[in-house]
This record gives C-alpha cells, structure tokens and sequence, in this order.
C-alpha cells in the first residue's frame, strides 16, 4: 500500500497537462536535476507530480532498453492530452477520482475512505484516529502516523479547495472538487452522495467496462454495482436510485447501450464489448466534435 508520496499537496488543475507535455518531451523528466526550473513549480512539488502522475494512471513507469527508469504517457493519458488536457469534462476528473480510489496502491487512503469507510459523516480528528487504526490492523510494516494524516489532510484538499472562499489563491486549483463529493465544515467531513450531474454518464460506463476488462465478465448485478468495492456505490457514493437511473439511461446509449434485465429475484446488466479505452476515445472525439459544431 502507499502512503505520503504526495509530498502534502493535492493535485492542482493543470499539474497533469504540464506533466504530459514535459514527459512527452523527455521520458526521465522527472529525473533531471533541472525539472523543476523547467516546469516552474518547486522542488517538492515535482516530486508530488510525479506521484500524481502515476496515481492517476496518466503515465507508467518503466525501463528503457537502458535499464533506466522512464515515464510512459499511458492511453488515458494520450486521450486527455488530446481532447480535455484542461479537464473541462466532468468525466475527466470523475474517471481521475475513480483511479485514485479504486485501488489500494498507491493512493491507499482515498481507496480506504471511499470504500472502506462506512460513515458519512465524521469529524477530521475521528477520521484520521480511524485510518490509523485502519492501517495499523492491515499493514505489515509501520507506518509514520504524521505520514497518514498528512494522506486525510490532502485527500480532502483535493475535493474542497476550489469551494475555499477564505484563500483566493486555493479558488479553483483542484481538478475534483466539481465532482462535490465531500465537504468539510467546522471540523466536521462530510461525505456527499454523487450525482451522476457532476460525474458524467461517460465516467459510469467506462467504471463499468474497465470492470469487464479487469473481472473477464460482461454481466453485472445491480446490488454489484452499488456495494462492490471500485464500483459506483462505494466510489461516487451513489444512492441506489442514482444507481438505476444511470443504469436505465445507459440502455439508450446510441452507440453502445447496457443490457438491463430486471426481475424479481436478480437485476443484472450486460456490459457492451468494447474495452473502456477504445470507448473513451469514442466519446472524447465526439464531444470535442459537438463542441466545436455549436461554436460555429
């Protein structure tokens, strides 16, 4: 699992197109004693990027036929760089966030406290005593507690700083915090059921076919989707309801609809057969098309 890799500061609106831009130029950016210069943030917040990066799956790590470590802008990362690398589309930062918390590495406490934490409503003291009980029961090796409530500190940073009215430098920096899935107020964290309005019917599908593509399946029940963990109701928070009535509008997809069969007993989907990249890029184009029909 990963802890603290973000050096303390949360992912800011166009860190991830710089990245891109940079990597796309040299494969060891991050690892030229220079990087910081030539991208214009700090020394920490490099690093933080380059935790980012990964974190978010816009880039792997790899060797080289040198044996040297290089970044690879992975197909996601292609996709933003090409249609939204301003994350403009809800999708992005909803597919963003699903990448962050649908997996225990490397962003463990946003996988813990999307899927793990049941509470909605508890305040940052009792969340972070919580996540370190978490992974004191979960983790062989010790981890630093400063570690893991710097990890909650950021995790909530990322979702609210763009609501922070006090600070005009911190208005609108996250790319996530449209998605309005957590608040915090007075000491108190809220976790914010999603609506599929900030999240984007686009986001929900590809959850769903990179499900297919990870499980080798393409049905799904409902009560899968809302209770698994990396599915919509633990992810998004999303109500049951929520959960249906995305479902029954993905059946009207003019593409690639959902399958939903309804009975007494077992409601089920069939996922369509494309693999979430090749449908991603489907619907970039196609929405960077209509944008640009509507401006002319």
């Amino acid at each position: 699992m990963g802890y603290g890799q973000h050096q303390s500061f949360y992912l800011r609106d166009r860190w991830l197109n710089k990245a891109i831009r940079h990597i796309n130029d040299d494969e060891r950016f991050f690892y030229d004693k220079e990087a910081f210069e030539k991208i214009g943030l700090g020394k920490n917040m490099v690093q933080s990027l380059r935790y980012w990066v990964l974190a978010t799956r816009v880039a792997q790590e790899k060797f080289n036929d040198e044996r040297k470590k290089v970044y690879k802008i992975t197909q996601f990362g292609k996709i933003l760089y090409k249609f939204d690398r301003f994350l403009q589309f809800l999708d992005s930062a909803a597919i963003i966030h699903y990448h962050l918390s649908s997996r225990k590495e490397p962003s463990t406490a946003w996988y813990w406290y999307f899927n793990k934490l049941n509470e909605s409503v508890i305040t940052k003291d009792e969340l972070i005593s919580t996540f370190i009980d978490w992974v004191k029961a979960n983790e062989e090796k010790e981890v630093s507690e400063k570690s893991l409530k710097r990890d909650i500190e950021c995790l909530i940073r990322l979702y609210v700083a763009g609501n922070n009215n006090e600070d005009p430098e911190e208005v609108i920096q996250s790319p996530l915090f449209r998605l309005n899935l957590l608040k915090e107020t007075k000491g108190v964290v809220y976790k914010v059921q999603g609506d599929p309005k900030n999240i984007g019917i686009t986001a929900l599908m590809y959850v769903l076919l990179a499900f297919k593509e990870e499980k080798e399946t393409n049905v799904i029940t409902v009560e899968e989707i809302i209770n698994n963990e990396g599915l919509w109701g633990r992810v998004f928070n999303m109500s049951r309801s929520s959960v249906i009535n995305s479902l029954e509008t993905l059946t009207n997809h003019p593409f690639y609809p959902l399958k939903f069969t309804r009975t007494n007993n077992l409601d089920t989907i069939r996922i369509p057969n494309i693999s979430p990249i090749e449908f991603l890029h489907k619907e970039y184009a196609r929405k960077v098309e209509s944008l640009n029909v509507n401006s002319n």
